[in-house]
This record gives structure tokens, sequence and C-alpha cells, in this order.
């Protein structure tokens, strides 16, 4: 299988290009976009190198993680990515950035939702997961807004950043999404 292309109203959801990179690591260095994610400090360098491990043959392998652009349906430019594993051949996580300049304009809900409508409703998956910081309460506000159960208050089960931190899990069935 490969990678999907999904229309919104407003946006494509889409393989990353080489166009894209450095959008890519200009919001990924942000200090403030990478608070709640497992990188310090993001380069080109780091970009490129990410670009060329995609390997979009194997979206959908079980254990593979694929990053799905988010992209402006006119301009095609990136305003945030998607990350997709198939942790088995009937659940999903995911996770999602945005860049500063497109947070709290419905990109991220958008995006999930078409994504949602496309994991249950075309390849009908059985579950989505979602794992996020309990600090960050725009990750996990959008995805209870989205109908997610939190499932999960994991304490102090992660060692992130020089500290130990806690973390929600949240899951959405098929059975529960209204398509």
């Amino acid at each position: 299988m490969n990678a999907p292309q999904l229309r919104t109203q407003r946006f494509l959801i889409r393989a990353f290009n080489e166009e894209d990179l450095e959008a890519f690591a200009r919001y990924r260095a942000d200090a403030a976009v990478a608070k709640y994610q497992s990188w310090t400090n993001f380069s080109y360098a780091d970009a490129l190198a990410h670009f060329q491990r995609i390997d979009y043959s194997n979206f959908g392998a079980v254990g593979h993680w694929s990053q799905l652009a988010i992209a402006d349906g006119v301009s095609d430019s990136l305003l945030g990515d998607l990350a997709v594993q198939f942790i088995d051949p009937q659940q999903i996580e995911i996770g999602f950035t945005v860049a500063p300049e497109h947070q709290r304009k419905h990109v991220a809900k958008e995006a999930v939702t078409a994504f949602l409508n496309y994991m249950f409703g075309t390849l009908h998956q059985h579950r989505v997961i979602a794992t996020t910081d309990t600090e960050n309460i725009a990750s996990y506000r959008l995805l209870e807004s989205l109908g997610f159960t939190r499932e999960a208050h994991f304490r102090q089960n992660i060692y992130f950043k020089g500290k130990w931190g806690d973390e929600y899990q949240y899951a959405m069935l098929r059975a529960d999404y209204a398509l």
C-alpha cells in the first residue's frame, strides 16, 4: 500500500516531497513546537535525513512509522504533518505537528478528521490511538473534541528532556466513529 492522498475543504494530506523540507525543518526547530516532541534541535540536515528514511512503499506495514504532509490545498505549502504507525493489522497510532503560524486555525482537526475517515471508512481499521504529554493541553483538547476517549494516565512513565513526565493515552474505535 502506498501513502494516501487525502483532500479536505482546505488541505491536502500527502506524501512529503523535497520542497517541504525547509518548512519542515523551520517549524520543528521552533522551541514551542519541540517542547512536547522527542527532538530538541532540528536542522535542515535532520529534515533531509528524515525524508531519505521515509519509504512510502511500506505505508501500512506493521511497526513502520510514516510521515504525511499537511499542505495548503491551493499553494501546496507545508503547514504541518501527521505521523502514523500501524501497530498491527487493525490498530494505528497517530501524532500531529502544526507550524506555529498555522496553529489555532483548526489545521490539525481538519487533517486528523480526514485521516480518521480514511482509516475507518476506507481501510476499515478497528482502533486509532494517540499518546500525548499531560501538559500538552492543545493536543489532548483536540483529541477530545474529535471524540477520542482518554483510556489511560501514565504517571511518570517517560524520562523526557531531563525529567519524568506523565502521558495520556487516547483511543477511538471504528464503532464509535461517525463516518
